[in-house]
């Protein structure tokens, strides 16, 4: 019987990191947006942005009653948390929108570090967090210790790439490790580019 237990329990928590890894594979994808802004320009680049999201819009408006959309359906089915799968699942939307929004609202390379602390910030936090979380901070509604430092790190990492002046890496980290801390779901994705571009802004 006790074996029965630990077998059931290696498996949900075997499921849930799966789910998690990719979720974040979803999450760190947002971090080609620059690259494709190098290519295509900022406009064509938002319009791709808009016609993605209204597309898993609509397919995950059409999951939701019961139909199936080649890959998208399957994707996000495999990337739902339990409590998300009766559900709306939001997280792509946000995604698209806060990628979105860097765009309009800040001139590069702000418009980059905002994406950049998306992508890897919150990703990484939740990731780390999720996988290897053992000290919770009180009032964020489950945020852990480690996946903060994650998030504190991992945009370190990424501004330092785009531009190395350690006065706007660590403030951006800072920025985007209290802004991810906040117990907001899934309007991280709004949250964290909007400030951490606003921050960016300022100090370039």
């Amino acid at each position: 019987m006790m074996q029965l237990v630990i077998r059931q329990q290696l498996y949900s928590i075997s499921r849930e990191v799966r789910t998690e890894l990719i979720r974040k594979s979803i999450h760190l994808s947002i971090a080609l947006v620059p690259f494709v802004v190098e290519i295509v320009g900022t406009a064509m680049t938002i319009a791709l942005l808009a016609v993605g999201t209204v597309v898993y819009s609509y397919a995950e408006y059409r999951r939701r009653l019961g139909f199936t959309i080649p890959i998208i359906t399957r994707i996000t089915e495999l990337s739902s948390r339990k409590r998300d799968l009766n559900t709306f699942v939001l997280g792509p939307v946000t995604l698209g929108l806060g990628a979105m929004l860097a765009l309009l609202l800040y001139p590069n390379p702000a418009a980059t570090i905002a994406i950049y602390a998306l992508a890897f910030g919150d990703g990484f936090a939740a990731l780390i967090g999720r996988i290897f979380g053992r000290v919770p901070i009180s009032g964020t509604g489950g945020k852990t210790f480690e996946g903060s430092m994650a998030c504190l790190v991992a945009v370190m990492v990424a501004v330092w790439l785009v531009v190395p002046d350690p006065r706007l890496v660590l403030s951006v980290a800072i920025a985007a490790t209290l802004l991810e801390m906040m117990p907001s779901n899934d309007a991280d994705n709004l949250i964290l580019p909007m400030g951490t571009g606003l921050v960016a802004t300022f100090l370039l």
